[in-house]
C-alpha cells in the first residue's frame, strides 16, 4: 500500500509539474496571456507541495526518483497533448528511467 501511495503521488506530481510548465509555455510562447502563466505557476507550486507527501523522508532520493517519472511523464504528455510519436529510443530511455525510479525508491535497504 505504501508503494501504491508513493506511485500515485509521483503521478500527481508529474501532472502538476508538466501541466504547469505547459501552461507557462502556452502563456508565453503561444501568447495566451498571463492567466495561463499564473495557472502554470500555481500548478508548479502544487508539484512542490505534493512531493512533501511522499512517505520517504529523504528529499534528495525523492527528487532523484521523480526525475525518472518526469522523463516518462513528459513523453506521455507529449503523446496525449501534442500528438508526439516517440521512437523506440524514446521508449527505451523512458523505461530505463522508470527502472531507476524503482531502484532508487523501492529497493530493500539494509541497516548500513
Amino acid at each position: 500500500m505504501v508503494i501504491a501511495r508513493s506511485l500515485l503521488l509521483f503521478v500527481i506530481a508529474a501532472v502538476a509539474e508538466i501541466g504547469g510548465a505547459s501552461l507557462v509555455w502556452q502563456g508565453v510562447r503561444e501568447h495566451r496571456g498571463w492567466w495561463w502563466m499564473v495557472g502554470g505557476v500555481l500548478a508548479l507550486g502544487a508539484y512542490g507541495f505534493v512531493a512533501t507527501l511522499q512517505p520517504d523522508s529523504h528529499f534528495g532520493r525523492i527528487l532523484a526518483a521523480y526525475g525518472g517519472i518526469f522523463v516518462a511523464g513528459s513523453l506521455a504528455w507529449a503523446v496525449v497533448m501534442d500528438g508526439f510519436r516517440p521512437d523506440r529510443w524514446d521508449m527505451i530511455g523512458a523505461a530505463v528511467c522508470l527502472v531507476g525510479v524503482v531502484v532508487i525508491m523501492y529497493a530493500p535497504r539494509g541497516g548500513a
